[in-house]
């Protein structure tokens, strides 16, 4: 399969060691920071881990944002999960379970390959097979996060202020400051917006 050689080269590159202790709850819930978290500047990503559009900002988009800004320390990024469905839910879950140094690893093998879990006819295998090729859970720590439901609820309550607060009701937007960047929008448009907050 297709995949699972994929995997397996991306697994040797990843290089990590299996999960030793199940985050709380508490730490899964928290804001992962990609970036300096006192940089200047922070964009809000509102995403569903099913999405494809939310799949090209990360491919295509993201990259530039983090040469130019991210990586120079002028700007932060946090991911905020909006599931879509069930499988997104069961994606972001399983994210969060991952310790919070390999949580923006996870996001990235997760929409790098959702074309091929997110259509599979038995998702769920497809996802226990990523977590357990590149260490982010053993089978039973996966099926320890996946029954949860304080961390479901979490994501869950998180998607429901997410639309009270931001008015979000699709994905991926982001939020700039007083600014609202909605769908896969190239970097030229995010650049547009950061460079006269980061100047």
């Amino acid at each position: 399969m297709r995949i699972l050689a994929a995997l397996a080269v991306a697994c040797f590159l990843f290089a990590v060691q299996a999960v030793a202790d199940p985050l709380s709850t508490e730490e899964a819930l928290k804001d992962r920071i990609l970036g300096d978290p006192n940089a200047p500047v922070t964009i809000l990503e509102f995403a569903s881990m099913t999405c494809p559009h939310c799949a090209t900002f990360h491919a295509d988009t993201l990259p530039e944002l983090k040469e130019k800004y991210i990586d120079t320390g002028k700007v932060n990024l946090i991911l905020r999960d909006f599931p879509f469905d069930r499988w997104a839910l069961t994606a972001s879950m399983m994210a969060r379970c991952a310790p919070a140094d390999r949580y923006h690893g996870a996001v990235d093998i997760l929409f790098k390959y959702q074309d091929q879990w997110a259509r599979a006819s038995d998702p769920l295998t497809m996802l226990k097979r990523i977590g357990h090729q590149f260490g982010f859970l053993n089978p039973e720590d996966f099926d320890q996060c996946l029954r949860n439901e304080d961390l479901m609820n979490g994501i869950i309550q998180g998607r429901l202020d997410a639309t009270r607060e931001y008015d979000i009701n699709s994905t991926p937007t982001f939020i700039i400051g007083d600014e609202v960047i909605n769908g896969a929008q190239p970097f030229e448009a995010f650049d547009e917006v950061l460079a006269g907050l980061t100047d």
